[in-house]
């Protein structure tokens, strides 16, 4: 097995959401979406495609048809060799459309006893789900930071909690990797 380093970055959104993260090579593109989804804190609520090269890959709809190939069958590996690419997208939520730039970094042998995939740097709060893009979120952070914004109490309410777009739950983030490669482990 080896194991590929990953940069992803959540597109257009300051703070920057940063997290860079080591996965097996053979990962398959529907883990791989699973495995952002918990390093980013998303709910995984919503579609997804990856994209490169004008090869997307993703769950295809039989409602709307569509040109994606299915995700549940290439692996990271397969999809770098088979694009000639260095850099894939990846957009989540195609009615908020979350977009991410996922940067291949170098490429190493696994250390013994570390499990994959495995979140090593994280760097900013995703925005929540459902909030409405990158407008959305722009209205969200300055109706949360401002007392007497019109939509202050209903998006509190709505939120349910405080929310610093700079303080990531890193623990939290890093112990549901930690459960999907402890649950994959046990299934290979």
């Amino acid at each position: 097995m080896r194991i590929i380093e990953i940069k992803v970055t959540l597109n257009d959104i300051e703070p920057k959401v940063i997290r860079v993260l080591q996965v097996p090579a053979d990962i398959r593109l529907d883990r791989l979406h699973l495995t952002l989804q918990a390093a980013l804190g998303w709910t995984n609520s919503h579609l997804y495609m990856f994209e490169a090269a004008r090869t997307i890959w993703g769950v295809p709809d039989p409602d709307f048809g569509g040109d994606e190939l299915p995700a549940n069958k290439p692996t990271l590996s397969e999809a770098i060799e088979d694009t000639g690419q260095k850099t894939i997208n990846y957009i989540y939520d195609f009615g908020d459309n979350w977009e991410h730039r996922i940067k291949i970094g170098k490429i190493t042998d696994p250390v013994p006893g570390d499990l994959y995939p495995r979140l090593i740097e994280v760097a900013g709060k995703c925005p929540p789900e459902d909030v409405g893009g990158f407008p959305g979120y722009c209205e969200f952070l300055d109706a949360i930071a401002n007392p007497k914004h019109p939509e202050h109490k209903n998006l509190k309410e709505w939120f349910g909690d405080t929310f610093d777009p700079n303080q990531p739950e890193t623990d939290e983030l890093k112990m549901e990797l930690l459960k999907l490669a402890k649950r994959w482990k046990t299934r290979k």
